[in-house]
This record gives structure tokens, C-alpha cells and sequence, in this order.
């Protein structure tokens, strides 16, 4: 019997335990669906708040967002928008919108992770990578359900695939545009600088380190903690 699609956009409305993919009904994950369940209210009220704010950016941000098209357009070859595959709630895949920051098909002559002075990163992008307003165009896949404002930093494929059965709780809920694993890691690009295989030093030492975090996150879940973290990382921005 084929399996039931759980469809990504829809993880403000927590799914019973048995409706999850088979490889996520662990005993690694089920203290953090079990923590979860007892929050239906605060995921709901996550996702109107992700719905307003989204909108609501949208509209404060088109004319920065043409501004800086317009940039990368004149800066360099190739489209406006990064796309690239993300693993969504539940481990299914969506394409995530950033800001192109690198040169064209800069995928195909690297790592999946960007590394301080990294030379596929264009002159535009440099000053976009610094301020993270190569983040905007997130605020689409918000307002689309396919990711929320707080939450784990979507991964490429490549990576879930080595995520342990623990790991794969932070599926439970959307991936983020933010959260405190991101505000700590925020150098994470000089921290891979000198590592002789980037993939390797991500995979095996940042990631697991990063999970804390987000498992915490899970763990402990409430939607004015979500808030909190927002306010935190408007603050770790402006610190630079």
C-alpha cells in the first residue's frame, strides 16, 4: 500500500502520528511530536501570524526588491533569483527564492555550503550576503506555506539524506527563515573557510552542532518564543 503524502503546507495542522512518513515515525522522534501536540493552538496562530507578516512585507519590500533586482541584473550574468531544492515539512521537497548572490550555475562549480571569501560570490552579492537581504524573497515561500519565519534553515537534499532519526523531528515543523541556530552560526561561511572539504566539516561537526539547537526549538516550542526569536535576530543584524 503506497504511502500517504503529507502536503507541506499544511503542518499548522499537525497530522496524526500514523499519517507521518514511515521514516519519521521513530522512537527518536515521537517525545518531539508528543511536545508538539500539546501546542495546536500556538502552530495555528503561527502560521496567521507568518500569513499577515508575509503580506505585509511583501508590500513594504516590493520596491527594495526591484531596486535590488535591477543590481544584480547589472552586477552579473544570470537570473535574479537563487533557486534551489529544500526539503519542506515532512521532508518533501520545494524550491526556496533567495537573492542570486553568486555567479551562474554556481552550484555546479562548488560545495551546497558558501565559505568565507568564497569566489563565486559576486560584487552585489558580497554587500546583499553581509545585511542577509538576499533573505527577502523568503517572504513569498512564507506567504506560499512552504516555509515559515522561524524555524530550522532548509536544507539541501544532500544533506537531510545523512540526517540521524532525531535529526528528522525538526521536519515536523516548516523550515525558517530564522531561528537561534542561525543567530549563533551566523559566521558559519568563515568557519568553513579553511576546512579542506567543506561538505564534510558541515555535515559531521557545524550540522550536528546546529540540530541542538533546533531540536530545542521543537522540543520547547511556543509561538512567543517565535517572536522572541525574531526580535533577536533583528538585533544580531544590526551588529553586524
Amino acid at each position: 500500500m503506497q504511502e500517504k503524502r503529507l502536503n507541506p503546507k499544511r503542518w499548522f495542522i499537525l497530522p496524526k502520528w500514523e499519517e507521518l512518513p514511515s521514516d519519521m515515525r521513530t522512537d527518536a522522534v515521537k517525545p518531539y511530536y508528543d511536545a508538539l501536540s500539546k501546542h495546536k493552538a500556538g502552530l495555528f496562530f503561527k502560521r496567521v501570524f507568518d500569513v499577515i507578516a508575509s503580506l505585509l512585507l511583501i508590500i513594504l519590500l516590493g520596491i527594495p526588491m526591484l531596486v535590488i533586482a535591477i543590481i544584480i541584473k547589472c552586477d552579473s550574468k544570470g537570473p535574479v533569483f537563487f533557486r534551489q531544492e529544500r526539503a519542506a515539512a515532512y521532508g518533501v521537497v520545494f524550491r526556496i527564492h533567495k537573492f542570486r548572490t553568486m555567479v551562474n550555475n554556481a552550484e555546479k562549480q562548488g560545495t551546497s555550503v558558501t565559505v568565507d571569501n568564497d569566489v563565486r560570490i559576486t560584487k552585489a552579492g558580497s554587500k546583499l550576503r553581509n545585511h542577509r537581504l538576499d533573505e527577502f524573497p523568503q517572504v513569498f515561500d512564507v506567504l506560499a506555506g512552504n516555509m515559515s519565519f522561524v524555524g530550522t534553515r532548509p536544507e539541501v537534499m544532500k544533506y537531510v539524506n545523512r540526517y540521524t532519526d532525531e535529526m528528522k523531528a525538526t521536519l515536523l515543523m516548516p523550515a525558517g527563515i530564522t531561528s537561534i541556530a542561525s543567530i549563533e552560526y551566523k559566521d558559519e561561511a568563515e568557519l568553513l573557510e579553511k576546512a579542506e572539504d567543506a561538505d564534510e566539516v558541515y555535515v559531521n561537526e557545524i550540522l550536528p552542532d546546529k540540530m541542538k539547537y533546533n531540536l530545542d526549538s521543537v522540543r520547547n516550542f511556543g509561538f512567543f518564543k517565535d517572536i522572541g526569536v525574531l526580535f533577536k535576530t533583528v538585533g544580531a543584524v544590526f551588529r553586524g
